[in-house]
């Protein structure tokens, strides 16, 4: 009965939000900068399992639990590895033989400090989620016991922002795996196909459909792990030009905005120095999925127009420029990603950023929605709901933070990556990309718009 009523008083906001008549603002309209801010690599229970009213670790239950490639439980959990060293190596600060069970990583491993990477590809995960049982993790993350590992980000940057605006404990992000694919999924709400990829990109499955060789490409000819754009930046050691990805033609957000004459950018940290043959040495290709759109290719004017430097976010936000859509992604130091960068570091660039919006003019009718790319390999123990073969996956950490959030509320409506979309097409009368954004909810729970 609570969640018709819930879905009856979203009906009733989205009918009030939209246009009567010519002139006539829509509780919506108040929004005028929608900026997000895509994170990396953390499930919702390794870093707000431990929040205030949020469905966390308590609730996990049976879903702690996890077993091997056999489908044997362990009775407790293998070493954690550093498989940032070749080859993968036990991380020494971390006790061997914890129970099978979260354990908080702060006391072994600062969240200033780094430790191993799981893996997050696109089988792979769905072999972690194992049909929902959710006890795939440690065998198929590559880094033993680590996978089970979390933070209470309660009081760290990110958390201090929940606590005083919304956070979202129901958000899935759109697809299995990892960067690329749910970067992609951000902007064109699809899996593009590539049809010529080459054989030795594609992976393969046996009669049973289980994984025999991995791949960036599915045996029919969908990317779905990290594959670079033939456009630049791309790495410069791929020098077979068959490895790189052809200008896909599919359309995006940025299409769909720029047709309708509303201003929006794609902020990346580093993109410059990229552009300019000089990347960092952790400048993130696959973090830029707009590069890989035949719209926004080497010579196009759209490249030059709505593909900036993050430094250029920081500077419209002074001059007052900011777009009424702006998508902002963080260099590889201050992205969160572990592995290469520490936690700590990234949530503060976050915050900095959260803090340079709310000095602006612009803040008075913003909405910043700081969300995850994807879980990183972490462990969850909320099965994610099954859209298509292409997810959603885990859930990931999402806050939402605006002059007209909701305060002090965690949000326990379902969401995906998708919802972003819903909410910026809603706002700006777009029609809608895919199945998926159409069909999504669009956040509007998180907002005070109509009460």
């Amino acid at each position: 009965m609570i969640a018709r009523l819930a879905g009856l008083a979203l009906l009733v906001l989205l009918a009030a939000s939209r246009t009567t008549g010519e002139g006539t603002e829509r509780p919506l309209d108040r929004l005028k900068h929608i900026i997000v801010i895509y994170q990396e690599n953390w499930s919702f229970d390794s870093l707000f399992g431990k929040f205030p009213g949020a469905d966390g670790l308590a609730k996990a239950g049976a879903n702690v639990s996890q077993v091997d490639k056999e489908g044997r439980p362990y009775t407790t959990l293998p070493p954690s590895l550093d498989n940032t060293k070749r080859p993968p190596v036990p991380d020494a600060r971390i006790p061997a033989s914890l129970p099978v069970a979260p354990f908080d990583l702060a006391p072994y491993v600062p969240a200033n400090q780094t430790a191993g990477n799981p893996i997050h590809r696109f089988y792979q995960q769905q072999y972690q989620i194992n049909g929902g049982k959710m006890d795939g993790f440690v065998a198929w993350g590559g880094v033993g016991g680590l996978v089970m590992s979390y933070y209470d980000a309660t009081q760290l940057p990110l958390g201090r922002l929940a606590q005083e605006y919304v956070l979202a404990d129901n958000f899935f992000h759109a697809a299995f795996g990892g960067s690329l694919l749910n970067h992609l999924w951000l902007v064109c709400a699809c899996t593009p196909a590539w049809p010529e990829a080459p054989a030795d990109l594609r992976a393969e499955l046996d009669a049973r459909g289980r994984l025999v060789k991995d791949g960036d490409v599915s045996p029919d000819g969908y990317i779905i792990n990290t594959a670079f754009t033939v456009n630049t930046p791309h790495p410069a050691q791929i020098s077979d030009p068959r490895h790189l990805v052809p200008s896909l033609t599919l359309p995006t957000i940025g299409d769909r905005l720029s047709a309708a004459g509303v201003s929006w950018a794609w902020y990346a940290g580093g993109w410059n120095d990229a552009l300019a043959g000089r990347p960092h040495r952790i400048f993130q290709y696959h973090h830029q999925p707009f590069a890989y759109f035949a719209t926004y290719a080497d010579g196009t004017a759209a490249k030059g127009r709505h593909l900036k430097d993050e430094e250029d976010f920081l500077r419209d936000l002074r001059d007052g420029r900011l777009p009424a859509v702006a998508f902002v992604k963080p260099l590889g130091p201050d992205n969160e990603h572990p592995g290469y960068a520490d936690l700590l570091s990234g949530q503060e660039h976050v915050a900095a950023l959260v803090r340079a919006v709310m000095a602006s003019r612009h803040w008075a009718d913003a909405a910043i929605i700081i969300t995850y790319d994807e879980n990183g390999g972490r462990w969850d123990h909320v099965p994610p709901p099954r859209a298509d073969r292409w997810g959603p996956g885990t859930r990931v950490p999402t806050v939402v933070v605006s002059p007209h959030a909701r305060r002090r509320f965690v949000d326990h409506t379902r969401y995906d990556t998708t919802s972003i979309l819903k909410l910026i097409g809603a706002r700006f009368n777009l029609p809608p990309l895919g199945s998926r954004d159409a069909a999504a909810d669009g956040l509007l729970n998180a907002f005070d718009l109509g009460r």
